[in-house]
């Protein structure tokens, strides 16, 4: 499949650019969850086109070099066609025929066109629709229409020389001279209605300007010289870097203005607002593209919980999980509009607001967050403790279509005992548990420095201690030396072998004393695949290589669990992490997937992908650059950066010049191969 995307718009084709939709199958244009174009095939003389190569450098604009029929090494095709699409404003393309013949040549060439104005979820569950699309022919092109009550959504495919046109598509005979070319263009708008017939982009954005090729180009061109410069002597680790920053630059979207960009959580399923998502991903990149941290924390807020309200699982000072535009959202079919299913995104939030204040040194945004951070962490408190046992925890209040896990884990099955028996409800997973405590003790900082409220900083300063004194008597498996996933409904420890633990180091809750035994599991064969850490241990009853939850490796976990490691002072099992996803990534032309198998690396030699893998997919852009932070050991001391690297032994040399902070801009560099060594667990100041 190849993808050509701007924002929350994309284009999935086949190889040749044509797309053909069918059930389940997400290929198509997209646009705020719908699907404008489910079929656009191009044939000459009844023939589809075959691919030669394509050139999808930059994320907004793919050519496609076709030529018709099968090609054969015994005879030279006499006509070469390029398909060059672009996503602007509008999903354009142009298509160029080249007759390579000395003799004259007539083509009878076709696009067909149609559209499902599927719902994503629809496209996800197979669903029918329920309203009606009809088709109606003008001079220009066609205009397809969707109506069901008062959603409407319309594609207009617009064409520069209309010859024939109908209501599948439009028809040409192309006369060619000998080496001669002939050029088309077809351009396709989309109308998403809103409130007072008005387009819904213009309701969220009234200033946005139309966008051309020139002004996306030059974006990206700013986005990129913007970033901190990387060289070193491992090629794979700077193709994955300078990858994962255009493609976190693709992803970015505005959802309620005109300017900030916050990232959209993958392709194809998750190019959306997801709030846990877009936190985790700034959190990652914030030495190199700050600039998205401030709209995600300004959007969050701005969509907190205020109500309680069963079936978007809404809760005062909760912050949302998933944004929706489509139609099953506004039919109320789903409740993402938007659904507030997460526990982890709320504390997550303040550790964001405290995190980025301390990169970039800025307090009026602290300010300005006071009172959304304030009721964050007034839910912890108030709204998640549903066993009355002091821990987060969760369960849906939407019993219909609400998530059961709203953990980072989501799926349904990604909690369990060590026999994979499932527990009751409500959950209390242990990352939940650490990022509650981080939470409030960087609440704590924020209170004391910035909101001048010193009796609010201790107090949260004794919950935090008191929280971290209860998780390590409560959650340690004392007999397999490791926490447990979870506590369930009766407060018992869900006993699973878990990546869950990994994210204990890189929140600080776990005490010193056990965090050596933590890092020899995460390490251990039967979490660690040669590739990364699993999410679930090979002993575990419900493990499998390819399950989401159960056996995947996810960068994104993995990154954190590096973060976490070289925090406690594990530095040597961190950077095995890290070679293993730079290695991982050389598979993938660089581009690290949302997961991969979790096959031994010695048994497949190559990372598999998990099947419906979204790529790209933001917080798996976001690990390899938290990946580097970790390597080259980046730290804010007051208004420093310091450095204490320790690299893999696969690399000798890492450059990272002009990292932006509150400092400014400063370069950061490691050499050679420090000794193996065990430090005292390193703090935050």
């Amino acid at each position: 499949m190849v993808s050509t995307m701007n924002g929350n718009t994309f284009v999935v084709s086949d190889g040749s650019g044509d797309v053909q939709a069918s059930p389940s199958h997400p290929v198509g244009l997209f646009s705020f969850d719908t699907r404008f174009l489910s079929r656009w095939v191009l044939t000459i003389d009844g023939q589809r086109l075959n691919p030669l190569s394509k050139d999808d450098l930059e994320h907004f604009e793919t050519k496609f070099f076709l030529v018709p029929g099968e090609v054969s090494p015994y005879l030279d095709p006499d006509v070469s066609v390029i398909r060059a699409r672009c996503l602007s404003e509008d999903f354009t393309e142009r298509l160029t025929i080249i007759n390579h013949s000395h003799q004259p040549r007539t083509l009878s060439l076709r696009l067909d066109v149609a559209s499902d104005f599927a719902d994503l979820f629809e496209v996800k569950d197979a669903q029918p629709k329920s309203g009606q699309i009809t088709a109606v022919v003008d001079r220009r092109g066609i205009r397809l229409r969707y109506t069901r009550r008062a959603f409407h959504r319309e594609a207009y495919v617009s064409c520069s020389d209309v010859q024939q046109v109908d209501e599948t598509g439009f028809s040409f005979e192309v006369a060619l001279e000998s080496s001669g070319l002939w050029e088309v263009d077809f351009r396709v708008e989309t109308l998403i209605h809103g409130a007072h017939g008005r387009d819904l982009r213009e309701s969220l954005a009234p200033r946005r300007r139309r966008t051309r090729p020139a002004d996306l180009r030059g974006e990206l061109s700013q986005w990129l010289d913007r970033a901190p410069h990387l060289a070193c002597d491992e090629d794979r680790l700077e193709r994955m870097y300078w990858r994962s920053l255009t493609d976190l630059a693709a992803l970015r979207y505005s959802p309620l203005s005109a300017t900030d960009k916050l990232p959209c959580a993958g392709l194809p399923w998750f190019m959306t607002m997801f709030g846990r998502d877009s936190i985790f991903v700034s959190l990652q990149s914030l030495p190199y593209v700050p600039e998205i941290a401030a709209p995600t924390l300004r959007t969050l807020a701005q969509m907190q919980g205020t109500v309680l309200d069963d079936f978007r699982d809404e809760e005062p000072g909760k912050i949302m999980h998933e944004l929706r535009y489509g139609e099953s959202s506004g039919f109320e079919q789903q409740p993402h509009s938007p659904y507030y299913g997460s526990a982890d995104a709320t504390p997550l939030f303040v550790v964001l607001l405290d995190e980025y204040s301390r990169w970039t040194g800025d307090t009026e945004i602290v300010r300005e967050l006071e009172p959304d951070a304030r009721g964050a962490l007034a839910w912890i408190d108030a709204w998640s403790d549903l066993q009355g046992n002091g821990y987060v925890s969760y369960q849906r209040r939407n019993t219909v279509n609400g998530l059961e896990n709203q953990c980072w884990k989501d799926s349904p099955d990604s909690v369990s005992y060590r026999d994979g028996s499932m527990p009751g409800v409500p959950r209390a997973t242990c990352e939940l548990q650490g990022y509650a405590f981080d939470a409030k003790k960087r609440g704590a900082r924020l209170a004391r420095e910035v909101w001048g409220d010193a009796d609010y900083a201790s107090r949260l300063e004794r919950e935090a201690a008191d929280l971290k004194a209860r998780f390590n008597r409560d959650f340690w498996v004392e007999e397999r030396e490791h926490f447990a996933l979870a506590l369930d409904a009766d407060g018992r420890q869900v006993d699973a072998l878990s990546s869950n633990m990994g994210h204990l180091l890189w929140s600080g809750i776990a005490d010193d004393d056990k965090a050596a035994r933590v890092a020899r599991h995460l390490l251990s064969p039967e979490l660690f695949s040669g590739w990364g850490v699993r999410t679930l241990g090979m002993r575990e009853g419900r493990y499998n290589p390819v399950g989401y939850h159960v056996g995947a490796v996810w960068p994104f976990d993995n990154s954190i669990i590096a973060a976490g490691l070289a925090r406690y002072g594990f530095r040597d099992e961190a950077a095995r992490i890290a070679i293993g996803m730079i290695a991982a990534s050389e598979f993938f032309a660089g581009r690290l997937p949302e997961a991969i198998a979790g096959y031994d690396r010695e048994l497949t030699r190559y990372p598999v992908e998990y099947p419906t893998a979204c790529s790209p997919q933001a917080w798996s852009s976001g690990a390899c650059l938290l990946l580097i932070t970790t390597m080259l050991g980046l730290e804010v001391h007051g208004d420093r950066l310091v450095t204490d690297p320790v690299l893999p032994e696969e690399i000798t040399r890492v450059e990272l010049t002009e990292v932006l902070g509150r400092w400014g801009r400063a370069d950061a560099f490691a050499r050679g191969r420090t000794a193996p060594r065990r430090e005292p667990p390193r703090r935050r100041p």
